[in-house]
């Protein structure tokens, strides 16, 4: 991974990653990341797209990863739209490097959820997108959590965390996988995967009270049917998801999104549920199947009409 920074929207650098093929690229695929994590996460997926001719690109959020810089891990400056807007620049880039090839971008758990932000913000930016650990959530509990979110931003600060916040975000995760062995057991049945995530200092640390407030307020957004309809309805969509992935409410959430998709007019939507998947498909057991199902539809795809 060759590593290079650009400027963050809320202001300072941000960590990327690069990885490039040997010969001509034939697309670009961009990767956004997801709560708690960073991009070193996603080394191997990226090395098996490059060594088949992908460029993959990729950036540590504000507070997360090599992004960090003032010890405050979990944090937007600037909010859930200027995360979004740090995708857009790295686009930007990317595009300027590589230009005159299809653009791809790739957004797993919370950055599934900036990536559906991003599609109906940039609708003709992308020539397909792959989303995946994504769920949907019932209005009311939103609104639920935005509340808890702003009493508890008064009581403690947006940069710092709360234990009633955290429990609300991930408290029930673990819950259908129990006896459970670690608090991360829901992301993935590879003990291995969970024991190096549960190790690693940039991971499964507790969202500050700002970076839930944002994510709410993201969901909230991606969830309104004037958005929905905004999405360039001819973009290529492919959902990826664990069928036991608490994120996706063990699908049912996932296909309440695809649902939500395709009333909105989206006309190419493909599904992959893993039925004994967990959170991340890209690290389960199967994960080269699931590589191998991410390269096939990539490599099938008709460009999209913009």
């Amino acid at each position: 991974m060759q590593e290079f920074y650009i400027a963050s929207k809320g202001g300072g650098q941000l960590r990327c990653g690069l990885w490039t093929p040997e010969g001509a690229p034939r697309a670009v695929v961009q990767i956004i990341h997801g709560i708690a994590e960073h991009i070193g996460r996603y080394d191997d997926f990226a090395k098996f797209l490059a060594a088949r001719g992908f460029v993959v690109a990729a950036d540590d959020h504000m507070g997360h990863g090599g992004s960090v810089t003032d010890g405050v891990y979990g944090y937007f400056r600037g909010g859930w739209l200027a995360a979004m807007a740090d995708e857009k620049t790295l686009h930007d880039k990317m595009a300027a490097d590589f230009p005159g090839i299809p653009y791809y971008i790739l957004g797993h758990s919370m950055g599934s959820f900036l990536l559906r932000t991003y599609l109906y913000t940039y609708p003709d930016a992308l020539d397909a997108a792959v989303i995946s650990g994504t769920g949907w959530e019932a209005m009311p509990k939103v609104k639920a959590g935005q509340l808890v979110c702003k009493i508890e931003e008064k009581r403690v600060g947006a940069q710092n965390t709360s234990k009633l916040v955290t429990q609300l975000m991930f408290g029930s995760y673990n819950k259908p996988f129990a006896p459970v062995r670690t608090k991360n057991d829901w992301i993935c049945s590879v003990d291995e995967v969970v024991d190096a995530y549960t190790a690693d200092p940039w991971c499964g640390f507790d969202a500050t009270v700002g970076l839930a407030r944002d994510l709410l307020s993201g969901v909230e957004m991606n969830e309104k049917r004037e958005n929905l309809e905004k999405m360039n309805k001819q973009l290529p969509v492919l959902f990826v998801s664990g069928g036991k992935d608490p994120v996706g409410g063990m699908s049912r959430g996932v296909l309440a999104c695809i649902d939500a998709f395709k009333r909105a007019g989206m006309k190419r939507v493909a599904i992959r549920i893993y039925p004994e998947g967990r959170h991340e498909m890209l690290n389960e057991s199967n994960h080269e199947a699931v590589y191998g199902d991410i390269l096939s539809w990539l490599e099938a795809l008709r460009p999209a009409v913009k």
